[in-house]
C-alpha cells in the first residue's frame, strides 16, 4: 500500500526522503513523490511508474529544502499518473496519504461551488484543499487539521506542510497506520519504523484518532477530542540493513531461502526443547474454556488460516469456523459466548481484518493475533499476541510469512488439544518432535530449487493452470495458484482434488498443465484416482510428492517434484516451498517483476 515518510530538520531532505522512499517500495506502488519548503515556497516534483522516474525529474528539477514529505501511491481513485501522484496542494497546504476518503465527492464538490479548482481524479486532494481553504481562511495549521479531520469518513494517515510555517509537520492517523520518529535536532513521520530505520530507532505508534505536531524539537500528540496526550517512545528495532537482498537475485527469492531459519526462529518461542512442550506467549483467560474459533484473514493468511482448521479441528477437537475478512463483518455473523476469533496477517494493519477483529470485540469476543509486527494495530488491539518471528518482509507475494504462520498455528492447535484433554504427553512429545524436524526438512525442500527451475519453461506458456490438493494439501493449492498469479499473471486456481470432477473438469486438455499437491499417506490413492481423470482427458500433470508417491504415481508425468517424507503435521509448511519456487522460476521465465508485481500492494491498508 502507499507509504509515507516526513523529516523536519536543519538540513536537506530531499535524498533522504527518497531512500526512505526505496525501502517502502515493497509495499507496492505506481507512482512518486515529493514536496520540500524553501525560503516559503512549496517545490513539488511527481513522477508515475518507479522511482527512479522520481529521481530523473529531481535531477534535472532539485527540491532543495530542510522539511519536507515523500511518497508512494498504489492508485485507487484516479489511474496511476503524476497528476494523480502525490504530494497534492493548494495554497496554503500540501499533503501525502494513504487511505480511502470515501466521501470525497460531497466534499469535491463543496470545493468546487467555492471556486476552488480540482486538478487531479484522486480523493487525496480533496483532503489538501480542505486543510489549504481553512489556513487560507486565517485558521493555524492546528485548527484547521482539527476542522477537517472530524469531516473525513474513511480510512487516512496525512503528513501536511504549510509554507507558511515551514517548521512544522502535522500528522494524523485513523484506520491507517503512521509513526513519529525522534532524532537528535530532527523529527520524522513515516508509514512504518522500517521507513524510518535508517534515520532512528526512536519512535513512537500514533493511536486510532491521533494527530500530532511535529517539529525538531519534538512532538506533541492530541487524541481524536483535541485532547494533548503522551505516546510512549520505544525502540523500534527496525534493520537498516534489513531491505537488502545480499546475493539473492530478488527479495522473494531471498525469502523463500530464509524459511528454515525464520521458522527455526518461530517455533523457539513456541516449542520447549528442554521438556519437550508446547507453549504460548502468557495470557489471562483460560483457553481451554474455548468451545469454538472463528479464523479471520485475507489472501495467504486465510490459507494459513485454513490449514490451521484442519488442525485445530483434528487435534483439540474444537469447531473452527473461517471466513474471508472483506466478507466477514458485513454479514454480521452471530458470535458463540466465549468464543476465540483469531486474526491473522503479516503486517497486523490489513484493513479489512482489522475491522472484523473489531467487529468480534464488540461482540465479546477473546481477540488472539498472528502478526508479524509487533507493534502493530492488531497486536496492539488483541487480547493473546501470537508473534510469527519472521523478519521484515519485502517481496509483495508473501512466503517466509506464510510458513512461519503455519507454525504458530501448528503450536496453536497442539496446546489447545493439550489444555482440553485432547493430546497426552506422549502425543505432545511427538508434536514437537515433528515441529523441531521441518527447518531440516524445510532446507531439504529447497534443495530441489534447479529441478524446479529446469522444469518452469514447461508451465510458462500456459493460459490457465489447474492445483489440486486433499485435506490440508487443498489450501496449499489454494496458495500455489494464488502464488503463480501473483507474479507471473498466468490463470490459475486451486481445487480439492476430489470437486475437480463437479465442473472444473471441464477445462482440462492437454493445453492445462494440473500440478498435484499429494505427499504419501492416507489421502493419496484418492489423489491418484483425481490424477488418472485428468489424464484420461489429455491433461499435463506436474506430480509433487516424496519418493514413495513419484514411485507410484510419478510415471507419464509431465514433470514431477520430489519432496522429503514428511509428518502430516508439517507436510503445509514443506510443501509450501515447491509451489513457492514454482510461481518464482515461472515469473523469472516470462520477466515479469517478481518483487512488485502489477496492481499489488504488500500491506492492504484500505477496504
Amino acid at each position: 500500500m502507499c507509504g509515507i515518510i516526513g523529516i523536519v530538520s536543519g538540513e536537506s531532505v530531499v535524498d533522504r526522503l527518497v531512500d526512505g522512499l526505496k525501502r517502502m517500495e515493497y509495499r507496492g506502488y505506481d507512482s512518486a513523490g515529493v514536496c520540500t519548503l524553501d525560503d516559503g515556497k512549496m517545490i513539488r516534483r511527481r513522477a508515475q511508474g518507479k522511482l527512479a522516474n522520481l529521481v530523473e525529474v529531481l535531477e534535472s528539477e532539485p527540491a532543495p529544502g530542510t522539511i519536507g514529505i515523500a511518497h508512494t501511491r498504489w492508485a485507487t481513485h484516479g489511474a496511476p499518473t503524476a497528476a494523480n501522484a502525490h504530494p497534492h496542494a493548494g495554497k496554503a497546504a500540501a499533503l501525502v496519504h494513504n487511505g480511502i476518503i470515501e466521501n470525497f465527492r460531497p466534499l469535491r464538490d463543496e470545493l468546487i461551488a467555492d471556486g476552488y479548482a480540482v486538478e487531479s481524479e484522486t480523493d487525496s486532494e480533496v483532503v489538501a484543499l480542505l486543510v489549504s481553504r481553512e489556513v487560507e481562511r486565517g485558521a493555524s495549521p492546528e485548527e484547521a487539521v482539527q476542522t477537517v479531520l472530524p469531516r473525513l469518513r474513511g480510512a487516512f494517515a496525512l503528513a501536511i506542510l504549510f509554507p507558511e510555517h515551514p517548521e512544522k509537520i502535522i500528522g494524523a492517523r485513523l484506520g491507517s497506520p503512521l509513526v513519529v520518529g525522534y532524532g537528535d535536532g530532527e523529527m520524522f513521520v513515516g508509514s512504518d519504523a522500517l521507513a524510518l530505520a535508517p534515520l532512528t530507532q526512536r519512535i513512537s505508534y500514533l493511536e486510532e484518532g491521533d494527530w500530532t505536531v511535529v517539529t525538531r524539537e519534538g512532538a506533541q500528540v492530541f487524541d481524536a477530542q483535541g485532547n494533548a496526550v503522551e505516546r510512549e517512545i520505544v525502540a523500534s528495532g527496525a534493520s537498516a540493513a534489513a531491505v537488502e537482498r545480499g546475493n539473492y537475485r530478488h527479495f522473494m527469492q531471498k525469502e523463500i531461502f530464509e524459511q528454515p531459519t525464520v521458522v527455526a526462529q518461530t517455533l523457539a518461542s513456541y516449542v520447549r526443547q528442554a521438556d519437550q512442550t508446547v507453549a504460548l506467549p502468557q495470557m489471562d483467560f483460560d483457553l481451554s474454556s474455548i468451545e469454538r474459533m472463528t479464523i479471520v484473514a485475507c489472501g495467504t493468511s486465510y490459507y494459513a488460516g485454513m490449514v490451521g482448521k484442519y488442525w485445530i479441528e483434528e487435534f483439540a477437537r474444537v469447531p473452527v469456523d473461517i471466513d474471508v475478512a472483506s466478507e466477514f463483518r458485513y454479514r454480521e455473523p452471530p458470535l458463540p459466548k466465549g468464543g476465540l476469533a483469531l486474526f491473522i496477517s503479516q503486517s497486523g494493519e490489513t484493513a479489512d481484518t482489522l475491522a472484523a477483529l473489531r467487529y468480534c470485540k464488540a461482540q465479546g469476543q477473546t481477540i488472539a493475533a498472528i502478526v508479524n509486527v509487533p507493534t502493530s494495530t492488531m497486536a496492539r488491539e488483541a487480547d493473546l499476541l501470537l508473534p510469527i518471528h519472521a523478519g521484515p518482509e519485502i517481496g509483495v507475494a508473501s512466503t517466509k510469512a506464510f510458513t512461519c504462520q503455519l507454525a504458530v498455528l501448528a503450536a496453536l492447535a497442539a496446546k489447545l488439544a493439550v489444555v482440553k484433554g485432547g493430546m497426552d504427553r506422549a502425543e505432545e512429545e511427538e508434536v514437537v518432535r515433528h515441529l523441531l524436524e521441518a527447518p531440516g526438512c524445510l532446507n531439504a525442500a529447497l534443495d530441489h530449487d534447479d529441478d524446479i527451475a529446469a522444469m518452469a519453461p514447461l508451465i510458462a506458456p500456459a493460459r490457465d493452470v489447474l492445483y489440486l490438493g486433499r485435506g490440508p494439501d487443498y489450501p496449499m493449492a489454494l496458495e500455489g495458484a494464488l502464488k503463480l498469479k501473483e507474479i507471473s499473471y498466468i490463470h490459475a486456481e486451486g481445487y480439492a482434488s476430489g470437486e475437480m470432477k463437479h465442473g472444473p473438469i471441464a477445462l482440462i486438455d492437454e493445453h492445462v498443465p494440473v500440478i498435484v499437491i499429494a505427499p504419501s499417506g492416507p489421502l493419496f490413492e484418492k489423489t491418484v484416482s483425481n490424477m488418472q481423470e485428468v489424464r484420461a482427458r489429455g491433461g499435463k500433470i506436474v506430480l509433487i510428492s516424496d519418493r514413495e508417491g513419484l514411485e507410484e504415481a510419478g510415471e507419464g508425468c509431465l514433470a514431477t517434484i520430489e519432496m522429503p517424507r514428511v509428518h502430516p503435521l508439517i507436510a503445509p509448511l514443506v510443501y509450501a516451498v515447491p509451489v513457492q519456487l514454482l510461481a518464482y522460476h515461472v515469473a523469472l521465465v516470462k520477466g515479469t517483476d517478481v518483487d512488485q508485481p502489477r496492481n499489488l500492494a504488500k500491506s492492504v491498508t484500505v477496504e
